[in-house]
């Protein structure tokens, strides 16, 4: 049984306060989705939207308790590597590491592409967006976030909060904007969307039966993601047993607030401008006042510039601290003058850039790495905090406070949720093309990313390859 550990003692090297973790969940968490495709669950739920997004939010708020309950007992590096190495040991741990690190990495390839992708539609329209031209976009995207990262975690900061700030205005720009067409109209066009047909007469929105249901609640439930990787960066937080359990619920509980207060407005004010809309950014088809569309525009190129910028800085930090506990080689884990993990960030980079570029930026198939990856951490967390609860895990944990609520109750629910996720994922459609067939894509994508990558990288860590004392002096379980 391990013995837990005193907690750890105030950082001294760590920025992020409290209020800059809750904006780096913000930010983690609202990025292309809520800007560029809302009519994607309207067209499923019609007038039941706003419930689905808070009822996605609850089934979020979950697993956020569940994953900052476990910031209370290891406050190092790399989230849920970091969590399953403590709770079940090294192999799974070592697992987790390498396939959240590959789908963290694609993921932030992808968000590269989409950011610029959309300026170059909204620059110069469909036809700007060519191969070259976003290659172009994309390598000079990659050396900007590169830049901020060498500048420091303090510069760091203070991208991610002012992009933060960005994008939640624009969204509440928006939303008290559809509140004074509201006030000046006096119409309301929400209960129209019932009614609303496709060009062949027939209804545009499908009849609501529990399945239809339950697959808008897991449709809009990917829009919160990303709050599971907030805690990846620990080590560069203050207090983070303490900061992370209480920032990391509260930024979803903002973020469903927002998306919640965003949609309904949208569907009140034009729904039929957002489910129609050809534009890069749909959510501004919505207002007819240009002042307010070019604004909502802005927000969307600040929103997905933010995320990027949240990417860069926390996804490096799996392979770093990886790399700390001498499972990956330990250059990778040497850190500049100003403590940013160089090596760590650069072969993180060159995977997000490799991955669209060799797929033509067409992210169909590649992305199920992504999707699973989730699924394991969001099996695997939750046990591991009801064994940090109990004192069974398998390595040291900090001497965190017990609850019950948070450590046990919480988790196994999020458990139960994860579960009924898997059981509801669309696995046939990730493995299949528009026209039925297989995608070979998606399937190698899946022995590469869970079959191939790993065990080549774990038979040279077994056989010994990067021996040394694990050792990380920033984590009290390790110095």
């Amino acid at each position: 049984m391990a013995k837990p550990t005193p907690a750890a003692p105030a950082a001294t090297r760590s920025p992020f306060g409290f209020w800059s973790i809750v904006l780096l969940t913000v930010n983690g968490i609202i990025g292309t989705g809520i800007f560029l495709s809302p009519a994607g669950v309207i067209k499923v739920a019609g007038t039941w939207t706003p419930l689905v997004y808070v009822l996605a939010g609850l089934f979020a708020g979950l697993l956020a308790v569940t994953f900052a309950s476990a910031a209370k007992y290891v406050s190092e590096n790399g989230s849920s590597f970091a969590y399953a190495r403590r709770a079940f040991g090294d192999d799974l741990g070592f697992y987790v590491g390498v396939t959240r690190f590959m789908a963290g990495a694609i993921a932030w390839g992808v968000m590269a592409t989409a950011v610029v992708t959309t300026v170059l539609g909204i620059v110069g329209g469909k036809e700007a967006v060519t191969t070259t031209s976003t290659t172009i976009g994309f390598v000079v995207l990659m050396a900007v976030l590169l830049a901020i990262n060498l500048a420091g975690t303090g510069i760091t900061k203070w991208f991610n909060n002012i992009s933060t700030i960005g994008k939640v205005a624009a969204l509440v720009l928006a939303i008290v904007a559809g509140l004074v067409v509201l006030a000046r109209t006096g119409e309301n066009h929400f209960g129209e969307i019932s009614g609303l047909q496709a060009p062949d007469g027939s209804p545009l929105i499908p009849a609501m039966s529990t399945t239809v249901f339950v697959g808008a609640v897991l449709s809009a439930f990917y829009a919160y993601t990303g709050f599971e990787s907030v805690a990846t960066a620990a080590s560069e937080m203050e207090r983070p047993e303490h900061n992370l359990p209480r920032a990391i619920p509260l930024g979803v509980l903002l973020v469903m607030v927002v998306y919640v207060g965003v949609v309904g407005i949208a569907m009140m004010v034009n729904p039929t401008g957002i489910l129609n809309s050809t534009e890069p950014v749909i959510l501004a088809s919505a207002f007819a006042n240009p002042v307010v569309r070019n604004l909502v525009v802005l927000g969307a190129v600040v929103s997905m510039f933010g995320i990027n910028v949240a990417a860069s800085f926390s996804t490096p930090r799996i392979f770093d601290a990886m790399s700390r506990q001498r499972m990956v080689p330990g250059f990778i884990s040497r850190e500049s003058r100003r403590g940013v993990p160089v090596a760590a960030f650069l072969l993180t980079a060159g995977v997000a850039i490799a991955i669209p570029m060799a797929f033509g930026y067409s992210m169909r198939g590649i992305m199920v790495i992504s999707s699973v990856s989730r699924f394991i951490q969001f099996l695997v967390v939750p046990v591991a905090v009801v064994l940090f609860f109990l004192g069974r895990a398998r390595h040291q944990t900090l001497a965190a406070h017990r609850n019950v609520l948070t450590d046990v109750v919480v988790p196994l629910l999020g458990l139960a949720a994860s579960v009924f996720l898997m059981a509801r994922f669309d696995w046939k459609g990730q493995f299949s093309n528009p026209d039925g067939s297989t995608n070979q894509w998606a399937v190698w994508a899946m022995v590469v990313g869970y079959v191939v990558l790993p065990l080549a990288l774990y038979i040279p860590w077994k056989l010994g390859a990067y021996r040394g004392e694990p050792t990380d002096p920033r984590d009290p379980l390790e110095a």
